[in-house]
C-alpha cells in the first residue's frame, strides 16, 4: 500500500474524500490528515508519506508554501496532488514549478480522481519493482511492490532472491491484526518481527509487511507445511497462539488461499484481505478464505429502528434496557454477518443520535468531544467482544452525563420557583396560583419541588412562615391576628394550629419565654 496524507482545512472536504474514493483497491493508504501545511509538515516528517493530496488556500502554511518547503527539505520525497477551488492559472503554473503530479479543482469528480489515482498507483508500483536490485531496498518495500498487481513469469526470481526466498514454490499471505485495547502501546513493526522470529520453524525467514499501524501482513511458505488444508489450518492456529504469546496480546490471523508462485501472491493477499472482513461474522483466531469465499457478508447499517430504540433508552436513563439493546446489536453484528465498516455505520449511527440528544440539552462541548472521541477510537484491530464493552462504556457515559444533565435542567427550571416562593410567602399564595404564574402543572411542579428539595410546597412554605412570625414576635409586639395576616395567614387562629404543629409551643408562650428570660 502507498501511504497519502490528506492535507485541507475543511474537515468535510477530507471526510469526503475519504468515503468518495476506494482508497484500498487503488493500493492507498490513508495514514493521517492534516488542518493545514505546518501541520502536514510535522506529520510527514513521521509518516513519511508517498502521496500528499492538498489544498491551495490554508491558514498558517498554504499548499504551496508546504510543498516549496518539502522540496527543500533533503529527507522527505512525496508526490503531491492539489485540489483546490480556485481556477487560477497563476496558482497551476507554480505548482507545475514545483513538479506537482496533478492539480484537480474542487469540487472533486469521483471518475476524474480514481483515474489519476489509478494512473499513479500503476507508475509508483512499476518505479518500485524497478528498484528490486537496490541493496538499499528494504523487504517491506519489496512486500509493498509484490502485492501490487499481476507480474510477469520473469519477475518472479528477483523478487524470491531479494527476499530469500529461493528454491520455495508454494506461498500463502495472512494478514495478522493485533487486538490493542485502549491503553495498550501499539505494536511496532520490528517488535512483530522480532516476535517471528523467536518462534522455531523458521519465523526469522517470514518476510513481513505493515499495512497499517498494529496490522501485518506476512508471507508464508506453504511448501514445508504437511497435511493438507486440515494441516494448513493447525499450523495457522499455533502461528497465531505463538504470537499472541510472545507479544503478550490478543490477536487474529486472517490467510489467502495458497498459490504456486510469487507472481500470484497479489491474488492471496487480496483474499486475506477479504476474509478480514468475516472478522465479526466468524469471531474466531484464524479465518481462512477458503472457509469463507462462499458465505455472504451484510453491508448496510443495522435498522434505523433499533438505533431509535437505544437512543431513547439511554435518554430515559433504563441502563438494565439500554444493556440489553447494545448486547442485542452486538448478537446482530454477529449472527447477521455485518461486515467491519457495517458495524462501524452501525454504532456511528448511535453515537451521532445519542451526541445530537446532549447537544439538543447543552451539552458542554468539550464533553460532546471526549465522548465522540471515546467512541470512535480504535475500532480497526479491536475483536468484536472488545468492541463491544467500548461501545458499552460509551455509551454508559453518555446516559450518565444526559441524566446530569437533565437534573441541572430541572434545577434550572425549580430555581426561579423557589426564588418566588421566598420572596411572596407572606402573601396569599398556593401550589395552584404559583403553578399557574409559571404556566406549569400543579402536580408536576409538587412532585418537582420535593424531589429537588427533598420537602413538600406546604411544609416548606409553612416554615418560612413560621420562622418570620418567630422573628415578628421577637423584635415586636404586635397582636397575634397582626402577625398572622404580615406572615401570610388569612386567619388569626389558624396561625395559631400551625404555629403549635411546628413548635409545639404557642405563639404567646414563645413571646412569653423570652420575656421570662430576661
Amino acid at each position: 500500500m502507498f501511504k497519502v496524507l490528506l492535507v485541507d482545512d475543511e474537515v468535510y472536504v477530507r471526510k469526503g474524500l475519504l468515503e468518495l474514493i476506494q482508497w484500498e483497491s487503488l493500493k492507498f493508504s490513508i495514514v493521517g490528515e492534516a488542518n493545514n501545511g505546518a501541520e502536514a509538515l510535522d506529520m510527514m516528517e513521521q509518516l513519511e508519506p508517498d502521496l500528499v493530496i492538498t489544498d491551495i488556500r490554508m491558514p498558517i502554511l498554504d499548499g504551496l508554501d508546504l510543498i516549496r518547503s518539502v522540496n527543500e527539505h533533503a529527507g522527505l520525497d512525496s508526490i503531491f496532488i492539489i485540489i483546490s477551488g480556485f481556477h487560477d492559472f497563476k496558482y497551476a503554473q507554480q505548482a507545475l514549478r514545483y513538479g506537482v503530479h496533478d492539480y484537480i479543482l474542487k469540487p472533486i469528480d469521483e471518475e476524474e480522481m480514481t483515474a489519476t489515482l489509478r494512473k499513479l498507483s500503476y507508475a509508483m508500483g512499476r518505479k518500485r519493482i524497478a528498484t528490486l536490485t537496490n541493496d538499499d531496498l528494504t523487504t517491506s518495500a519489496i512486500m509493498e511492490a509484490l502485492v501490487q498487481e499481476n507480474l510477469q513469469a520473469e519477475d518472479a526470481e528477483p523478487y524470491a532472491a531479494a527476499l530469500g526466498l529461493e528454491g520455495e514454490s508454494g506461498f500463502l499471505y495472512a494478514v495478522t491484526e493485533i487486538h490493542a485495547g485502549q491503553q495498550d502501546k501499539q505494536t511496532t513493526v520490528k517488535q512483530f518481527q522480532e516476535a517471528l522470529h523467536s518462534l522455531e520453524e523458521g519465523g526469522a525467514g517470514i518476510p513481513v509487511l505493515e499495512q497499517q499501524p498494529g496490522t501485518f501482513g506476512m508471507l508464508l511458505c506453504t511448501g514445508r507445511i504437511t497435511g493438507g488444508r486440515g494441516g494448513l489450518a493447525r499450523h495457522l492456529e499455533r502461528l497465531r497462539a505463538l504470537l499472541s504469546e510472545r507479544l503478550n496480546t490478543g490477536l487474529s490471523l486472517y490467510a489467502g488461499d495458497p498459490v504456486d508462485s510469487l507472481v500470484h501472491v497479489h491474488r492471496s493477499y487480496s483474499e486475506a484481505n477479504e476474509a478480514a472482513r468475516h472478522k465479526y461474522a466468524e469471531n474466531t483466531g484464524v479465518i481462512m478464505y477458503s472457509c469463507v469465499t462462499d458465505k455472504p457478508l451484510y453491508v448496510f447499517d443495522m435498522s434505523p429502528v433499533l438505533a431509535s430504540k437505544l437512543i431513547m433508552q439511554i435518554e430515559e436513563g433504563n441502563k438494565k434496557d439500554y444493556q440489553q439493546t447494545v448486547n442485542s446489536m452486538f448478537r446482530l453484528f454477529h449472527e447477521q454477518r455485518f461486515t467491519p465498516q457495517a458495524v462501524t455505520g452501525s454504532l456511528s449511527r448511535c453515537m451521532t443520535g445519542i451526541l445530537g440528544v446532549i447537544k439538543e440539552m447543552d451539552g458542554n462541548e468539550e464533553e460532546i468531544l471526549r465522548l465522540k472521541d471515546l467512541a470512535e477510537r480504535g475500532h480497526g484491530q479491536w475483536s468484536l467482544q472488545m468492541l463491544q464493552e467500548h461501545f458499552m462504556q460509551a455509551v454508559q457515559e453518555a446516559a450518565e452525563y444526559i441524566a446530569r444533565l437533565r437534573k441541572a435542567q430541572c434545577l434550572g427550571g425549580i430555581k426561579p420557583v423557589k426564588r418566588y416562593i421566598d420572596t411572596h410567602y407572606r402573601e396569599n399564595i398556593s401550589l395552584k396560583s404559583i403553578a399557574a404564574e409559571f404556566y406549569m402543572n400543579a402536580v408536576y411542579l409538587g412532585r418537582l419541588f420535593r424531589k429537588t428539595y427533598g420537602v413538600y410546597f406546604n411544609d416548606y412554605l409553612l416554615e418560612l412562615r413560621i420562622q418570620e412570625a418567630k422573628k415578628l414576635l421577637r423584635q415586636s409586639d404586635l397582636r397575634m391576628y397582626e402577625i398572622a395576616g404580615r406572615v401570610g395567614f388569612q386567619n388569626a387562629d389558624y396561625f395559631v394550629t400551625q404555629f403549635e404543629k411546628l413548635e409545639q409551643i404557642s405563639p404567646s408562650e414563645y413571646r412569653n419565654m423570652l420575656i421570662h428570660k430576661e
